[in-house]
């Protein structure tokens, strides 16, 4: 039977035009491509990107001060949005045209129409056009949600941030993971009056407990108004801002809401059901180790099959399912030791097992040292640094490596190769420090300050 494609790829984020470009461009693969909204994604258009672009921003509003006790004569300004969001707007417009350009010098089709499955082998564009594959790859990524309530529609989510026309007094922000933490400081840094509640006792749950309370901490003594275990009952607008009753029975008054307390797989109107493809928890597209679904002719990659929701994971995901399908080389996804970065103000670094998990699983000892670096102590700032490892009493393998501190992002890179090589406490402690710097501690912890 004869095809319009080879592959046709439903999604043009990072995960979906890798794998469409590279089955083209290195296995001489007919591909066509279809995207309803911006090329690059989440990640390039409405997350990773232009958010990693604000927590620079809002950096910079420590940096003075820090620059005055280092002797610098220099004067702050008031932080100019309109501005910033001119530049970063046109940085994203720059971005998506790298992404087309990519695929049209890879040979890609690209159709700007949303595209359903109309069988196994057609996709349906929005504009009527059919076409047939011998593979379809779904990539259609994640989307926020926001819980029904009585106000609920008031609330805006990441999606909408970024466009703000002026930037708000005071905003609250609801939800405890990374995308809600993040926020609260980049808004915090750019001077807005900033509330977060978390309906549990801590933010951040899931990874690292005593990681988790350092940046709570730094958060805190950052000018953030944490609330924890608290939750929005009901908002309405009043005046122009919008009044928000939590469930301490408190009242105050934001000029936004933004609401980060999740994200659903973006699954729903693509014709899966009537294929009898099946969706699992949050509705995500259920696949098998090498993302393909209960239809042998589909596959889904990213944040649709609710895997591992992460910009790099979905760009692996991509390239096995081109070894596996076009290279004849069947390649399922590493989804272990995968490190990751979490870019709140303290920054955070991870790897590996957090010591509550690892202690689940077996003896450990614990190394970890909390300090005030020396930059920021010299210029009279608090905030503490953690360096911590978990380490198998057993292997002696470091099973986690948790950083807390400026830069934590890169360190965690490189502490990632080590960990996923399988690297002792004594490989750490072999390597010679690199002096002065925060990240020598992690070879220099010499004694367990706990065993579990």
């Amino acid at each position: 039977m004869s095809f319009d494609y080879d592959l046709f790829v439903i999604g043009g984020g990072s995960g979906g035009v890798r794998a469409a470009r590279v089955a083209a461009g290195e296995t001489g693969a007919k591909v066509g491509l279809a995207e309803e909204d911006r090329y690059g994604g989440t990640c390039v258009i409405r997350g990773c990107v232009p958010k990693k672009l604000m927590v620079f921003a809002s950096e910079y509003s420590g940096m003075v001060e820090d620059a005055q006790a280092y002797g610098w004569d220099l004067q702050a300004g008031p932080f100019n949005w309109d501005a910033f969001k001119g530049k970063l707007h046109a940085e994203l417009d720059r971005l998506e045209g790298i992404y087309r350009k990519l695929l049209a010098n890879s040979g890609v089709d690209s159709f700007d129409a949303r595209a359903k499955l109309a069988d196994t082998h057609t996709v349906e564009l929005s504009d009527g056009r059919r076409f047939t594959a011998k593979h379809i790859l779904i990539a259609t990524g994640g989307w926020p949600t926001v819980p029904e309530f009585p106000g609920s529609d008031l609330a805006i989510t990441s999606n909408e941030i970024f466009h703000l026309e002026t930037l708000p007094e005071s905003m609250l922000i609801v939800g405890g993971g990374y995308i809600a933490s993040e926020f609260a400081g980049i808004m915090n840094g750019l001077g807005v009056k900033t509330t977060q509640f978390y309906r549990g006792p801590q933010i951040l749950r899931g990874f690292d407990e005593e990681a988790r309370g350092v940046i709570a901490e730094g958060m805190v003594e950052a000018g953030v108004d944490l609330r924890l275990n608290t939750n929005v009952v009901e908002m309405r607008e009043e005046g122009g801002k919008i009044r928000v009753i939590d469930t301490d029975g408190k009242e105050q008054l934001f000029d936004k809401v933004m609401y980060a307390t999740g994200r659903a797989p973006n699954a729903d109107n693509l014709g899966l059901e009537e294929l009898g493809i099946e969706r699992g928890r949050n509705g995500a597209i259920m696949v098998d180790e090498y993302s393909q679904t209960g239809v042998p002719s589909v596959y889904a990659i990213g944040d649709v099959t609710d895997r591992v929701n992460l910009t790099p994971v979905a760009i692996r995901e991509g390239m096995a399912f081109v070894e596996t399908v076009f290279k004849g080389n069947p390649t399922s996804p590493d989804h272990d030791l995968i490190p990751t970065a979490i870019f709140t103000q303290p920054e955070m670094g991870t790897v590996g097992l957090s010591e509550e998990d690892a202690r689940e699983q077996e003896e450990i000892e614990v190394y970890a040292a909390s300090f005030k670096p020396m930059q920021q102590s010299f210029a009279g700032r608090a905030q503490r640094v953690l360096m911590k490892l978990v380490v198998s009493k057993a292997s002696r393998k470091v099973l986690g490596c948790h950083i807390v501190a400026p830069g934590a992002g890169e360190m965690i890179q490189l502490a990632g190769i080590a960990v996923k090589m399988g690297a002792t406490k004594e490989d750490f402690d072999r390597t010679v420090a690199v002096h002065p710097t925060m990240s020598e501690e992690l070879v220099t912890l010499k004694t367990p300050v706990r065993t579990a």
